[in-house]
C-alpha cells in the first residue's frame, strides 16, 4: 500500500515518535472524544498506540499515520489491513483536528481512504465507536457505516 494515495488533498505520512508533540497538542483538544474515551491522552499513551497490534497482525500491517496541510496536522489515523479477516481494513482511530471539523474535511478523507482501498481490493472498512458518543456516531454513519454489533463499543462496517 501506498499511504501517500490515501489522500488527494492532503500529504498522508507515517507517524513517528518525532511527531509525538504534534500528535498530543492535537489531541488534547478532542475533549469530547475523551469524555467517552478515557484515559485522557498522554505522550506515553501516543507511543503505546503507534506499537499496538491487534493478535496476529504484524507491524507491515499497521499504518499509523497523519493528513497534512503545509505543517498542520489536520488528522490522524490508525489503519490495520486485513483485520479481522481478509479484505477487510480495520481503523482503530480517527481524529480530526478540531480547527478542521464541522466543513466536511473528515468525511472526504474517509471517503478518499475508502476509494483507495477499493481499488487495492478491500470490500470492507471496520471500526469501534465509543458507546454514547454523539459526535462520533453521527459522524460514522453519515458515512455509511453501520452497527453490525454492540457490546462494550459499537462495531460499525462500511461494505464496499
Amino acid at each position: 500500500m501506498e499511504i501517500k494515495n490515501l489522500s488527494n488533498i492532503f500529504e498522508v505520512r507515517k507517524l513517528t515518535a518525532e511527531d509525538v508533540e504534534i500528535i498530543y497538542e492535537m489531541s488534547c483538544k478532542n475533549k469530547i472524544f475523551y469524555q467517552y474515551h478515557p484515559p485522557v491522552v498522554t505522550k506515553e499513551s501516543i507511543m503505546d498506540d503507534m506499537k499496538a497490534l491487534p493478535p496476529g497482525k504484524g507491524y507491515n500491517d499497521k499504518f499509523y499515520i497523519g493528513f497534512f496541510e503545509g505543517e498542520s496536522l489536520v488528522a490522524i489515523m490508525d489503519l490495520i489491513l486485513d483485520f479481522p479477516a481478509e479484505k477487510i481494513s480495520f481503523i482503530g482511530l480517527f481524529m480530526m483536528n478540531v480547527e478542521y471539523q464541522k466543513n466536511g474535511i473528515g468525511s472526504k478523507i474517509i471517503s478518499e481512504c475508502r476509494n483507495y482501498l477499493q481499488t487495492l481490493g478491500y470490500k470492507k472498512i471496520r471500526l469501534g465507536v465509543d458507546k454514547g458518543n454523539p459526535q462520533s456516531n453521527a459522524f460514522w454513519r453519515k458515512n455509511g457505516f453501520i452497527p453490525i454489533d454492540e457490546d462494550e463499543y459499537i462495531c460499525m462496517e462500511l461494505v464496499m
